[in-house]
């Protein structure tokens, strides 16, 4: 076989863990692991999401040889030069996986290259573009007869956490590796996993509610366990500094007591937030996680990837979106998200954005959009602690519930598979 490049377009932190990482590994299994035959390069783009680690997560992977950083991305676009003065091989494959869909056409141009472009709801380009891997037959029937050789359906990537959940558990917080057991005193003990995001916009009110929900759980309910499955963009020190009154004021909207974060020194056990009010919750740091949300009994989410993942694996979930502050979310994408973080007016420009946002919302979770109706309960508003916890407590009081939750996830969630059928198209445009 003649040496070939393979170049991925990304993004944000939710495309290179949920789309490049399951991609990537299939590219390997189906074109083998001597990179003097295939290198894979990882070119990221600037993207108003961006934690700034995306390039050490994706360098990270042992599939990918080689990562650019987003800061250095125009420079490559404009003249086709690395800030490493990369070298090219003469044939090679662009994939999009996150940005905008015109990067592919002018990259694979500039290199001569096949072009293939994974589109979730919508493809761009139909002329210019050599082949589209979509989610759905929808985005498909919409593109004019002439293109329709082009176009495969593959599937949701985001799909993707299923078919890698190995089930193989290594650190249990259930000593059953069950979503609950029986403890001493004949209590059912449940564990409740807490995903507050990833960045700082979402962690800021995310975590003061998600926390004060939990010490509401765990007032009612002391045998609870809470985890937390930390995202690789964000260290301990600074998930921990959003539950500190003297950082973050919503520490006290949301009614919370003083968080501190206990990382013990023998090494062995997890590190863990804990509240004056004794509430303690395990801070996992492997990633993926999904062995670990695989034995939640239900998760407390935000808004976004996380949602895709907890339907792919079965766990039922809460989305909350609280608005307290309506210009404390800016985290969006394409052109919104750059206006809600302009310097000084950006405030302006978040609280119009999420006005607007939220008098025309639709459906927030994945799960209930892939089903068109709330299979998991969406709650958006000032959300108060105490009403959302009496909920999930409820939910454990009545198992049944989470019960038909589950039934109507595994429904909905489709088929997997979509990585390997994107690999297989790369395979055929190398051909």
């Amino acid at each position: 076989m003649t040496p070939v490049d393979i170049l991925i377009l990304s993004n944000g932190p939710g495309e290179v863990t949920t789309w490049v990482r399951p991609v990537v590994k299939a590219l390997r299994q189906k074109l083998g692991d001597d990179r003097s035959v295939v290198r894979i390069s990882v070119v990221l783009s600037p993207c108003p999401n961006a934690t700034g680690k995306e390039g050490a997560i994706a360098l990270s992977y042992p599939e990918v040889d080689r990562v650019h950083s987003p800061e250095h991305f125009w420079q490559f676009l404009l003249w086709g030069k690395t800030f490493e003065n990369w070298d090219w091989r003469s044939r090679g494959v662009v994939i999009f996986l996150g940005g905008d869909q015109i990067f592919p056409v002018v990259i694979g141009k500039k290199l001569g290259y096949r072009t293939v472009v994974y589109a979730e709801w919508e493809a761009r380009w139909h002329n210019l573009i050599d082949r589209f891997g979509v989610m759905k037959p929808q985005v498909a029937a919409r593109v004019s007869q002439k293109y329709a050789h082009k176009f495969t359906v593959v599937g949701d990537l985001m799909l993707e956490a299923s078919s890698h959940s190995s089930l193989v558990i290594g650190h249990s917080l259930l000593t059953n590796d069950q979503e609950q057991m029986t403890n001493d005193q004949g209590q059912i003990t449940n564990l409740i996993g807490i995903l507050p995001g990833s960045k700082a916009a979402k962690l800021t009110q995310g975590i003061p509610l998600m926390l004060a929900i939990a010490e509401h759980i765990h007032a009612n309910r002391p045998q609870t366990k809470f985890v937390i499955p930390v995202a690789p963009t964000v260290d301990l020190q600074t998930l921990a500094s959003f539950g500190d009154s003297q950082k973050n004021p919503f520490v006290e909207i949301f009614g919370i007591s003083n968080v501190s974060l206990i990382i013990p020194e023998d090494g062995k056990n997890k590190a863990s937030l804990k509240t004056e009010m004794g509430l303690t919750v395990e801070l996992w740091q492997e990633n993926p996680a999904y062995d670990l949300l695989s034995q939640c009994c239900i998760c407390l989410t935000t808004v976004g990837a996380n949602t895709a993942e907890l339907g792919a694996l079965g766990v039922p979930m809460i989305v909350l979106l609280p608005t307290q502050q309506l210009d404390a979310m800016r985290s969006w994408d394409g052109l919104p998200g750059l206006l809600a973080n302009l310097p000084g007016v950006g405030s302006t420009f978040a609280k119009l954005i999420n006005w607007v946002f939220l008098s025309r919302k639709g459906l927030l979770a994945w799960p209930n959009i892939w089903a068109q109706e709330e299979i998991v309960p969406e709650l958006v508003g000032k959300l108060q602690p105490a009403e959302i916890g009496e909920i999930v407590l409820d939910f454990l009081a009545h198992p049944e519930k989470l019960d038909e939750i589950r039934a109507k996830l595994r429904q909905v969630r489709g088929e997997s598979g979509a990585a390997q059928k994107i690999a297989q198209i790369v395979c055929e445009e190398i051909g």
